[in-house]
């Protein structure tokens, strides 16, 4: 391949067309003036507007937007602190279930899941008289979900990282809070950051287990697209998909200019 790199620039240009011509032509046919969202019309910015004009896709995404948040927000309050117990705390009695119970997720079926947290559900309602089915079961399933995926990434932060500068604190002094707010808390702030956006893109993205715990009035992004595409795909949809690659280009090219910034500035 160093003599001749024809061959590998062609299979590199062919993987990297495999995976962005399918959303380059998302972009293109944003702009499509035909109401059919796979034959050329002309350019025009009509869905554009009609997405602005559609209170039922709007409300959908605010309501996803939300649900990722705040789902995000406790996963990774629950991963930080099964992450530090797993990691730090040795072997305690029923350590070796928690690691257990806190793989499950990641390898057990969405539709399994998704079942699961329904039955519990609606026995929890039968019984108790909640929770109603909506965005709150969404986002307890949610994070059931995505707590397990940022315990792994704090567990392996945790894992590659000095215990020396803890127990220095400790022999200074330093009460187990202090230290874990002052020298621990900043060392994962990376780990935290990264297990945060996975969890919001994980219950953002999801369809199967929302589609099982949401409730009248509370359907997420991904299952008002998927209704949708099951009578066609509008241009409205390729216009939301659209504005959603562009921020997402613009957070990755924001934050890989503060990365290289970062790395070049002299100690």
């Amino acid at each position: 391949m160093r003599r001749n790199p024809t061959f590998l620039y062609t299979a590199m240009a062919l993987g990297y067309a495999f995976l962005y011509l399918p959303i380059l032509s998302v972009v293109v046919y944003s702009f499509n003036a035909s109401r059919v969202a796979t034959v050329w019309g002309g350019f025009s910015t009509r869905w554009y507007v009609a997405l602005m004009e559609n209170q039922q896709l709007l409300d959908a995404v605010q309501r996803s937007f939300l649900i990722a948040a705040l789902t995000a927000t406790a996963a990774v309050f629950l991963g930080t602190a099964c992450g530090l117990a797993l990691s730090r705390f040795g072997r305690f009695p029923g350590r070796g279930l928690l690691s257990l119970m806190n793989s499950a997720p990641m390898v057990m079926p969405d539709v399994m899941m998704g079942l699961s947290s329904l039955l519990l559900f609606v026995t929890l309602q039968q019984a108790f008289g909640w929770p109603d089915r909506g965005m709150v079961t969404i986002t307890l399933a949610h994070i059931t979900l995505t707590a397990c995926y940022v315990t792994v990434v704090v567990r392996s932060r945790m894992a590659g990282m000095d215990d020396s500068l803890e127990e220095a604190a400790m022999d200074l002094g330093a009460r187990p809070w202090r230290v874990f707010f002052v020298i621990t808390l900043p060392l994962i702030a990376p780990a935290l950051l990264a297990g945060w956006l996975l969890a919001f893109t994980l219950s953002l993205d999801d369809l199967v287990i929302a589609s099982f715990t949401s409730g009248p009035g509370s359907s997420t992004l991904p299952m008002v697209v998927y209704s949708k595409v099951k009578l066609g795909v509008t241009p409205e949809i390729n216009a939301l998909a659209t504005i959603i690659v562009v921020l997402v280009a613009l957070g990755v090219s924001i934050a890989g200019i503060l990365m290289h910034r970062r790395r070049g500035t002299p100690a």
